[in-house]
């Protein structure tokens, strides 16, 4: 190899291509045509040249200058490209290309993109919820039970994990009903309890009180039996 056409390869730097644009441009409804051209705007844009011409574009592409117009022209048309006019330091106006459209189309989709994603997870939560209700009942939920579901997800706002973990509690406790979980969603609400963690401590602290309470002597010197409090979230 000649060792003056390697410099001059070394000095023609490099061009680092964005990994969400390389794999999104076909959610942004890119063509191949499209997304190499619009790289070798960035291209040109990078080494000083702001307004490349549809023959100097072509000529690092395998189209014709005609094909190169049209795609250009479609690029601006669907918000990819933009058209500014600039000033060089001799106040002489000029025109020049901006990518400015395409990395908002990209962010917008990413957005997008993030909240199908949330929502979708959310609606697996949900329908996971469901069908562990209906397994520790060993039924189909009715539409009434179905409903109650709904109304602590949308209206009370309650986590599928804490209402999870209500479920779990009502089954430790034997008192497998909607009206006890509710209960038990009120009372972690009315607490402030909204995560996994908080119910934790939660459980830490009711331990304790009820072990200050076993501990005290009974005035009537009969003994009871108490039950003991079994918190699932330390199993």
């Amino acid at each position: 190899m000649n060792k003056s056409v390697w410099i001059k390869w070394l000095q023609e730097g490099s061009m680092s291509i964005p990994v969400a644009l390389l794999t999104q441009y076909r959610q942004l409804k890119l063509s191949e045509k499209e997304f190499v051209l619009l790289l070798q705007v960035r291209l040109f844009i990078e080494k000083g040249n702001d307004f490349p011409t549809p023959t100097e574009l072509s000529s690092c592409m395998t189209i014709e200058v005609s094909e190169c117009i049209e795609i250009l022209r479609s690029l601006i048309q669907r918000g990819f490209i933009e058209i500014k006019d600039g000033n060089n330091p001799d106040g002489i106006r000029y025109e020049r290309y901006s990518l400015e459209p395409l990395w908002e189309k990209l962010f917008h989709l990413m957005v997008m993109q993030e909240k199908q994603s949330e929502k979708s997870l959310l609606k697996q939560e949900e329908t996971d919820l469901y069908t562990c209700f209906e397994k520790e009942f060993g039924r189909p939920l009715s539409p009434f039970e179905c409903e109650t579901l709904a109304m602590w997800m949308d209206d009370d706002r309650h986590d599928p994990i804490i209402i999870k973990a209500a479920l779990r509690e009502a089954v430790i406790s034997g008192k497998l009903n909607f009206r006890y979980i509710d209960r038990i969603l009120f009372e972690w609400k009315k607490n402030g309890i909204r995560t996994i963690e908080q119910a934790k401590s939660y459980g830490r602290k009711f331990r304790q009180n009820h072990s200050l309470l076993k501990t005290k002597p009974d005035s009537s010197n009969h003994q009871s039996n108490s039950v003991p409090f079994y918190n699932w979230l330390e199993q």
